[in-house]
């Protein structure tokens, strides 16, 4: 099967996806790393049909017109739980928040056992699909931003974009010093 890649250009920077012949595979937001090794396999080629469908989604996003999930098709790889986290994760409206406990409750009542929050939170942590995908909606019950791998700085810049009030929101391991992210650089 073949593999594809192209870079968007997005108010937040490059963002590269990946697709092969069935669907989108990855998109990385700045600050994230994909395996080199992937992107060896992969070809450039911005007219692949899934990365021209990836590309509109963003333009749609981007251009406030709140598109979902279900509409492009999505592969994410990784293992059946977090396949199920993830899956759950496309069901959450633009502009809400939900917490990682809420997820884990809901996995809990479905499957009929307990599930823990801090699960969840390994599998959303691991969402190759970031956006798309919409672990940034997900926080920590007390209004942590916590789990979220292109960085908290872009989880609550992307929660503002959406309109999520962020003031109630916080970093639990705030940087300091040279080259940390103020506040005021998030605009």
């Amino acid at each position: 099967m073949s593999l594809y890649y192209t870079k968007y250009n997005s108010p937040l920077g490059d963002i590269l996806l990946m697709a092969n012949d069935d669907a989108l595979i990855r998109l990385c937001l700045p600050g994230q790393t994909v395996e080199e090794g992937l992107l060896a396999q992969a070809a450039c080629h911005d007219r692949a049909p899934l990365l021209v469908e990836g590309c509109d989604w963003l333009d749609r996003y981007f251009c406030g017109k709140r598109p979902t999930p279900q509409e492009i098709r999505l592969d994410p790889p990784g293992s059946d739980f977090r396949k199920q986290v993830w899956e759950r994760l496309c069901y959450i409206p633009y502009g809400t928040l939900v917490t990682y406990g809420d997820i884990a409750r809901e996995m809990a009542q479905e499957k009929g056992k307990n599930m823990s929050a801090q699960a969840v939170g390994g599998a959303v942590g691991h969402n190759p699909i970031s956006l798309i995908i919409p672990c940034h909606r997900v926080v920590g019950r007390d209004g942590s931003l916590v789990g979220y791998n292109g960085g908290v700085a872009l989880k609550r810049r992307l929660l503002k974009y959406e309109g999520v009030d962020v003031r109630n929101l916080y970093d639990p391991k705030p940087r300091t010093g040279p080259g940390a992210l103020q506040e005021n650089d998030e605009k």
